[in-house]
């Protein structure tokens, strides 16, 4: 699999449930879109056919149905579908890419949550996908309290997907998943941008624009 993209941008969102990321990555490809950028929006598992066929496996179900090995293994089975049959093919043609949720959601749910061996999380990572990293990772940190909450709210209104397998594994994983998120943009500060998410959707969009723009900013002056 090719991953020498020489156009597009991508920008992926993580963080823990409940803490707003499919509404933010609507909101900024419309902010993309006044600014006269192309953008697909994405997510993870799914994005494509065949790996939508995996996400039910992972979302759904009995919280204890998969030992931690065979969870990043259907992830990272589900991302090489998505990045070979939606992400590369749009950023090859120009377009960006926002896509909810991508490796690092691996790594804190199933490294630091499930406590599975990081270094063999990376090396599978590398096999399904060639490496390819996003350009810009924005984080939404928010209170496991919280996060939880707002999942619940949603998953009992009416258009409830049924998708709260991992909602259900409790507190303490909740909160291993939220540390997790935290030291891997701790440890790519050149890549990441942590945003409070405890705030309203309008406060966090315009902290993600100044984030998306200064962003750029950067990588133009690089580039001079």
């Amino acid at each position: 699999m090719s991953t020498k993209v020489k156009y597009g941008k991508f920008i992926t969102f993580e963080g823990g449930e409940g803490s707003g990321k499919s509404t933010q990555v609507q909101m900024l490809a419309q902010w993309l879109e006044t600014q006269g950028i192309e953008a697909i929006t994405t997510r993870e598992p799914g994005g494509a056919p065949s790996a939508e066929l995996i996400r039910s496996l992972l979302v759904e179900g009995a919280v204890d149905r998969w030992q931690p090995i065979s969870e990043v293994l259907l992830h990272n089975a589900a991302r090489t579908e998505h990045l070979a049959n939606t992400v590369i093919p749009a950023l090859k043609s120009a377009q960006w890419v926002i896509s909810d949720r991508y490796a690092d959601s691996t790594m804190a749910y199933q490294g630091y949550a499930h406590g599975f061996n990081r270094d063999i999380i990376k090396r599978i990572h590398r096999a399904a996908t060639g490496d390819l990293t996003p350009d810009l990772t924005l984080v939404l940190d928010v209170s496991v309290e919280t996060g939880l909450v707002r999942a619940g709210k949603r998953n009992a209104g009416e258009d409830s997907s049924g998708e709260d397998r991992y909602e259900r594994m409790g507190s303490d994983f909740h909160e291993r998943v939220r540390a997790g998120f935290l030291d891997i943009a701790k440890s790519a500060p050149e890549r990441c941008y942590v945003i409070d998410a405890e705030q309203d959707p309008g406060t966090v969009s315009d902290q993600i624009v100044k984030a998306v723009s200064a962003h750029l900013r950067d990588r133009q002056r690089d580039n001079l």
